[in-house]
């Protein structure tokens, strides 16, 4: 039990298949109620699609668990319909510190731009985030979540998966045309398929300890290397909601996990570190070790997995829980079109593609914090120290400190879902890059951001300067888009006037689109349903958007 949340207690209900003593079959299944599996299940039954989600357990994670939420991950959530909870909850913030023994090393924002609508990061702790995912997943009728159901047995054919599910009430048997799996990072599901998962686990044991705590720090991320409270090692200190603190202790590989755990163990090293006389209460405490793997492959016929039993990265960087829910943000809509018979089963084959690459990037950077951090030998270990000597006084220094390259989205740039650009533009929003936000006014209302119009569906983007002076055959024409087998929809950009023919305008309220995409009157973007650019030219071409479609739905 902890001080500061009461935890849900999920009802249990007998399945008709057992009740009625038949089989049943479900166009999908998801295994696994963390994160990144409500995530994907939010976003299929938002599309329209029928889901059935089952979980082993009847309640949210125990422990706080991931609690860094980027920038990224939000907008994914604000899509779904729960990051404004997330966000009021949570601790939001931009600037990391580091300190090598007393003195301040390094410092970043993860935000140096104004005008974007979500911080660089929140702090919050993970059953928080999976309470208000099972909140907005009971909001959907075409989503049904079975708690206490455990998956013993999988097999595939053909046409579908099988699963051998075990409840309170005996064991059914159930059918699905696509089974996403989110089981976790040990992934028994994996396991019962036979599919290997490759990498690196790494030599070192770390101290979680979640702390009730009124303290003035500042709502930064500190990181300390060799601090004089745990020398030779390194601390790392995050504000969470209710007044929470994570600090997580480095032990070395020699420590004993159990003992470690210990209260009598535990508190003197938050005393060494907080001063005798600050009064605090020990709310969660675990040892963790890290590793960083992947499969080979995400899809594998009529099974898909997602977050960590697709990939795992050390904890340094937040790049687990929000890498599991940007994996949800790339393949729900892909998998719905598959779905539906818009686009043919290659399109999940970019899912791996794409997401196997941001795992690789993952990853890298995971392992070059992680080396960074727990350096394993002596020669490396003076190299790091020097580093971080030479960082407070030299800039050149300062770039080679690795405390933790924190989450930062993906940009897609070789994906063969993307039409290379044909005329000349600057910027970030190249295709496949994940899309900025910016301040809008909506001439139908709704969001004052631009992310809050965009997903779900293909979208152009087309600017003008003053929208009352649309010509009607291009007005006409964009708004045939939303005819095609699969429809587009048009948000006419300006930074004036309303659009005629009832299409949607959006004005640049603080030229912030106009610079952030490089926009002159005539440019069009085509935005795919998870908020990345597909394409984009000078001038709009209705064939050319068509085209573009079919390429990013492996339709060409």
């Amino acid at each position: 039990m902890l001080s500061t949340f009461q935890y849900p207690k999920f009802e249990y209900i007998r399945p008709p298949e057992i009740a009625e003593g038949r089989d049943g079959h479900y166009p999908v299944i998801i295994v696994g109620a963390g994160p990144v599996g409500l995530t994907t299940a939010i976003d299929l039954a938002q599309q329209g699609q029928k889901v059935l989600l089952v979980d082993n357990d009847d309640t949210v994670s125990l422990g706080s668990r991931g609690v860094c939420y980027a920038k990224r991950a939000l907008e994914v959530l604000d899509r779904l319909g729960c990051g404004e909870e997330m966000v009021a909850k949570g601790v939001s913030w931009n600037v990391g510190r580091t300190f090598f023994r007393e003195e301040e090393v390094f410092s970043f924002n993860l935000c140096p731009e104004p005008d974007h609508h979500r911080p660089g990061m929140i702090n919050l702790q993970q059953y928080y985030l999976e309470d208000y995912l099972v909140k907005r997943a009971r909001q959907l009728p075409n989503l049904e979540m079975r708690f206490k159901h455990n998956v013993i047995g999988v097999t595939q054919g053909e046409h579908v998966a099988t699963l051998r599910v075990e409840t309170p009430d005996g064991a059914c048997t159930l059918t699905t045309d696509w089974l996403v799996v989110a089981d976790g990072a040990r992934s028994p599901i994996r396991t019962m398929l036979g599919l290997d998962i490759e990498g690196k686990i790494f030599m070192d044991r770390f101290l979680i300890a979640d702390v009730v705590m009124k303290a003035e720090y500042p709502t930064e991320r500190w990181f300390w290397f060799d601090p004089p409270f745990h020398p030779n090692q390194s601390v790392l200190l995050h504000r969470q909601a209710d007044n929470v603190w994570r600090i997580d202790f480095q032990l070395g590989w020699g420590a004993d996990p159990e003992t470690e755990k210990k209260p009598e163990n535990v508190i003197p090293r938050i005393k060494a570190m907080l001063g005798d006389n600050r009064e605090f209460e020990l709310e969660w405490v675990s040892v963790y070790t890290f590793q960083c793997r992947r499969m080979n492959s995400f899809n594998h016929g009529r099974v898909l997995f997602v977050g960590d039993a697709a990939h795992q990265v050390s904890p340094f960087g937040a790049r687990g829980a929000n890498s599991g829910i940007q994996d949800a943000d790339n393949l729900a809509w892909k998998l719905k079109l598959v779905m539906d018979g818009k686009a043919p089963a290659t399109l999940l084959d970019t899912y791996t593609d794409e997401r196997g690459f941001a795992a690789d990037e993952n990853i890298m950077n995971s392992t070059r914090s992680t080396d960074f951090i727990t350096p394993k030998s002596a020669v490396s270990k003076t190299f790091r120290n020097a580093v971080l000597g030479l960082a407070e006084h030299y800039p050149f220094a300062r770039a080679l400190v690795n405390s933790g390259r924190l989450s930062v989205p993906s940009f897609f740039t070789d994906s063969c879902l993307n039409t290379p650009d044909a005329d000349t533009f600057s910027g970030d929003m190249v295709p496949g890059a994940p899309m900025d936000d910016a301040p809008v006014v909506a001439s139908s209302g709704g969001s004052e951001w631009l992310l809050g119009h965009l997903g779900d569906c293909f979208q152009v983007l087309h600017y003008v300067e003053d929208a009352d002076a649309l010509p009607p055959a291009t007005a006409q024409a964009l708004a045939a888009l939303a005819d095609a087998p699969i429809p587009v929809e048009t948000l006419v950009v300006a930074n004036r006037g309303a659009a005629p023919g009832g299409l949607k305008t959006l004005l640049d309220t603080h030229a912030r689109i106009k610079a952030r995409y490089d926009l002159e009157p005539g440019t069009t973007y085509l935005a795919r349903p998870d908020q990345h650019v597909a394409a984009r030219w000078r001038n709009f071409d209705a064939a050319a958007i068509r085209a573009a479609v079919a390429r990013a739905t492996c339709n060409a």
